[in-house]
């Protein structure tokens, strides 16, 4: 792969390694690697800076980027190539939505608010019944703060609860959506055998991929056998 060019910046920039980079971001993300840095530059997603050297070299500018490269992936699973194209947008001086977003909606561009429990029963009008019978359902996770899926989820939980359906009528739901994703797992188990780092950084991206179509199949199947029932 051909270097990237060294930033010509006016004025000096805090210059990090590999290695401060992943400690830094070790608390959020102990699971990153150099290997996966290397795979993020190769996709275009970051552009470290080089030394005279050849080494990489961040900037904090460049950690923000990695963390939400990361965040869309790990918290949105959103493939990659749409991330790209959403970064590209912001590079380019446009102000995209977030992804999935619907248009018109602002753009997304700071960290995920999270909720407390309070505020998370506040938020959705939900009982500390609801929430409680939600996690032991494994519908929502477990916390001490709460993101924008559990955020969504007990909203709809709610809404679904006044009409009569509770989370333990969601429990075959949960069962598939586990199986979908074994069954994601299991075609990638031979990529995620192979020793190179590459390739396993290779399965993430893929699974991420599989399980957002796995998702539009759920979604028509909804929508395909609810018109046999309405008019």
């Amino acid at each position: 792969m051909t270097a990237l060019p060294q930033r010509r910046d006016q004025a000096p920039v805090p210059s990090l390694s590999i290695g401060q980079v992943l400690s830094r971001l070790a608390d959020d993300f102990p699971e990153l690697s150099p290997s996966k840095l290397r795979f993020l530059e190769d996709r275009d997603l970051i552009h470290p800076a080089r030394t005279a050297s050849g080494y990489r070299s961040f900037s904090v500018a460049d950690i923000e980027r990695i963390k939400l490269v990361l965040l869309m992936q790990r918290d949105h699973y959103l493939p990659l190539k749409v991330i790209r194209r959403y970064l590209a947008d912001v590079d380019a001086g446009r102000d995209p939505v977030w992804p999935g977003t619907p248009a018109g909606a602002p753009s997304i561009l700071s960290a995920e608010r999270r909720l407390s429990r309070d505020e998370l029963l506040a938020d959705a009008g939900a009982t500390p019944e609801l929430l409680d019978d939600a996690i032991s359902t494994g519908l929502i996770v477990a916390a001490d703060s709460f993101g924008e899926d559990a955020q969504t989820t007990l909203r709809a939980l709610t809404d679904l609860a006044g009409a009569g359906i509770e989370p333990r009528h969601l429990r075959a739901m949960r069962i598939a959506v586990e199986r979908e994703i074994e069954l994601v797992g299991n075609v990638l188990l031979p990529m995620r055998r192979r020793p190179d780092s590459a390739s396993r950084s290779r399965a993430d991206e893929r699974a991420v991929e599989l399980a957002a179509q796995l998702d539009v199949v759920r979604g028509n199947l909804v929508r395909t056998t609810l018109a046999k029932y309405v008019s």
